[in-house]
């Protein structure tokens, strides 16, 4: 299991975003890196740094997968037909952790990635318990019957910061979820600016 990191907020200040766009984060009035030189101007970064922040933050957005995992959802991206950039983001939002952030039944993709390792969710009936089972389009994702009454699950659903995307059908009532296809990147809700290409171009230097 990918090691969780310490403070998700420590990692806001420093990729210097808003990364999960949560309204406590503290880079919203602390915009700037940690640290006694944090707020001092900084050099302009090479091309090099700029394809190395791209990757962190796409790496640290979807549960700060290790390098390893990360690297293989890469091979597997520039294996498939079509543009690479839009192949890594498919990859990535087809992990079952994203589609239950997405579907709002956890507060964040490190819940969501709990959730599942506890056991709590099926996929077409089955129980599925790593986080990383990449769900095929028409799969059905649903709350296992004896935890549908977990009081994270309906604080998750009542959370007003997020919409559920087109590309997912959420059955409330019955917690369920219908992936319905695979997004192109710019469907994705990133609350930041994401650059899948720069990782691709980070990779294959």
């Amino acid at each position: 299991m990918t090691k969780r990191l310490n403070s998700k907020h420590k990692v806001d200040r420093r990729l210097k975003v808003n990364l999960w766009g949560r309204p406590k984060s503290p880079f919203n009035t602390r915009g700037y890196p940690p640290g006694q030189h944090g707020q001092s101007k900084s050099a302009k970064p090479s091309d090099f740094g700029v394809q190395l922040q791209a990757k962190q933050k796409l790496k640290c957005y979807y549960g700060n997968m290790n390098e390893r995992q990360f690297r293989n959802v890469y091979k597997k991206a520039i294996m498939k037909k079509g543009d690479s950039a839009e192949n890594l983001i498919g990859l990535l939002e087809r992990r079952l952790d994203a589609i239950v952030y997405r579907a709002k039944l956890a507060t964040t993709i490190f819940s969501a990635r709990q959730l599942i390792n506890h056991g709590h969710l099926k996929v077409n009936g089955k129980k599925v318990n790593i986080s990383s089972y990449q769900v095929r389009e028409e799969d059905t994702i649903e709350v296992r019957d004896k935890s549908k009454q977990l009081a994270l699950i309906d604080v998750a659903l009542a959370n007003k910061e997020r919409e559920v995307p087109e590309y997912l059908q959420v059955d409330e009532k019955n917690k369920k979820i219908k992936f319905v296809r695979v997004p192109k990147f710019e469907e994705v809700p990133y609350p930041v600016v994401m650059e899948p290409n720069l990782v691709i171009e980070y990779y294959s230097r």
